[in-house]
């Protein structure tokens, strides 16, 4: 048993993967990817720095002596002059070259930027597959009536397809806001002290077009389109924010689609997957709990609120340069995307396996769905001669009296048999159980879910089909 703090985001939720995208072998690699572009960038632009320093750079790139750098931390107190030092200690050749003209945002605002972006391609990867499940999901249930809710009150019939599609369209409004995201993500690039690029200037002899170019260069040997055009020392915190903003939008998603989960659980009419071992409740074993639906929510909850770190960070920084951005950083945006990958699995997962109990849904609708067909009913009668109006009193009589045997004294709904004997509508009882049919009260809800589908979806689906396939494991 371990008996020091350990973040429950790594023991029990985030994958391997989110994690190892934020670890410090991750971060550390990085740097080392950075000052090997660098110094390839600074050769290539003309200064002496030859091919054997950079082939020993590259030979050293991934054995880090983490120990070096320990030990040399606690002497100078500054992480990156530690593993400039350690990267020297292995690289003697190329030592005098390492660091050439950065700062240490060169290292650190260019590794959070690839972090950052490492962790929005596994986002966008499992974004995908959850999309797919409930794609599926949504076409097998399209024709499937249910009874649909406003204020939580009965309303109109639905089918449990089309209630999917809800959930399917606030992820595809996330999806179009991560892939915006990704899109403008840049480097830093190699801005300088205040951002000015003067020690660069210094090192190129003012020539402000190798300048330009050494930017240009680190951002596609690090695999991006460009740097941000312009600086203080570091990237604008805004980033940051804009980034978790993404992260808050799923989160937001995932907590309504667990919202409405859990009340049709209790409904009886659809479940999240219960394991044949698992327990519901220590007290009550024949319970059923929603665990992984109340986890999205409780996790969701904790994205949502993280996302105000970096806004409140990037509105709080001084000039072109203040470090009390930094250890809120380290912590809420790396917690952002473990909690936000833990998410998205446990979505994932529920979504593989709902349960879906279409006798209860038909219950539940046909007790309302008198009430709801009384408008047809009435232009029937009409048809056959009986007065609009009358007609509409009598309704709402009848529906006040049915109503009070349901409320009241815990009977059946009996409207119809109070119409059939009604002889201002003349309509047997047989005639109005014909209009009974749920499926001519859904509207468009089957041709709505298949057209999303069709052109919205799947298009997204087809593009990312590399993506597909991906097995999930909820880890408590």
């Amino acid at each position: 048993m371990k008996n020091t703090y350990e973040t429950p985001l790594n023991s029990r939720y985030a994958s391997k993967e989110m994690q190892y995208i934020f670890s410090p072998d991750f971060k550390f690699k990085t740097w080392r990817k950075l000052w090997i572009a660098l110094a390839e960038s600074e050769k290539e632009l003309g200064l002496n720095i030859t091919d054997e320093q950079i082939a020993e750079l590259k030979a050293n790139a991934d054995d880090i002596n983490y120990e070096v750098a320990q030990e040399r931390e606690k002497l100078v107190r500054h992480d990156v002059m530690s593993h400039v030092y350690a990267y020297g200690e292995q690289c003697p050749k190329a030592k005098p070259i390492i660091h050439l003209g950065a700062t240490s945002c060169y290292v650190g605002d260019n590794t959070d930027i690839i972090t950052m972006t490492e962790g929005l391609k596994l986002v966008r990867k499992k974004l995908v597959n959850l999309i797919e499940k409930l794609a599926n999901f949504a076409e097998e249930h399209k024709a499937l009536p249910c009874l649909a809710f406003t204020h939580f009150q009965p309303a109109q019939p639905t089918t449990v397809g089309k209630r999917a599609t809800l959930w399917l369209n606030d992820l595809l409004l996330d999806f179009a806001e991560l892939e915006f995201r990704m899109g403008s993500m840049r480097l830093l690039g190699s801005k300088g002290t205040t951002g000015t690029q003067a020690s660069f200037m210094e090192l190129f002899d003012n020539d402000t077009d190798k300048v330009k170019q050494l930017d240009k260069k680190i951002a596609e040997k690090m695999g991006f389109d460009g740097c941000y055009p312009v600086s203080g020392q570091t990237y604008s915190r805004k980033v940051d924010a804009q980034v978790l903003a993404v992260l808050s939008g799923i989160a937001q998603s995932a907590a309504k689609f667990t919202n409405d989960l859990r009340l049709l659980q209790n409904l009886k009419e659809i479940e999240e997957p219960f394991e044949k071992n698992q327990i519901g409740s220590s007290a009550m074993a024949y319970k059923r709990n929603p665990m992984r639906s109340e986890r999205i929510a409780s996790l969701a909850r904790y994205v949502i609120i993280d996302a105000q770190n970096p806004a409140i960070t990037a509105a709080t920084q001084w000039f072109e340069r203040t470090l009390d951005d930094s250890a809120n950083r380290r912590i809420s945006v790396a917690e952002a995307f473990l909690a936000t990958d833990a998410i998205l699995e446990l979505y994932i997962n529920i979504s593989s396996g709902l349960v879906v109990y279409p006798k209860m849904i038909e219950n539940h609708l046909m007790s309302e769905l008198p009430f709801m067909a009384t408008e047809n009913i009435m232009m029937e009668a009409v048809k056959r001669g009986g007065d609009r109006q009358e007609l509409h009193e009598k309704i709402r009589v009848h529906s006040m009296a049915a109503g009070k045997v349901v409320k009241q004294e815990g009977g059946k709904n009996d409207l119809l048999k109070r119409i059939a004997a009604d002889p201002a509508f003349g309509i047997s009882e047989d005639r109005l159980n014909e209009l009974m049919d749920p499926s001519l009260y859904v509207g468009r809800a089957v041709q709505q879910t298949e057209e999303f589908i069709r052109d919205d979806v799947r298009p997204i689906l087809d593009k990312y089909s590399d993506l597909l396939g991906l097995n999930v494991e909820i880890k408590v």
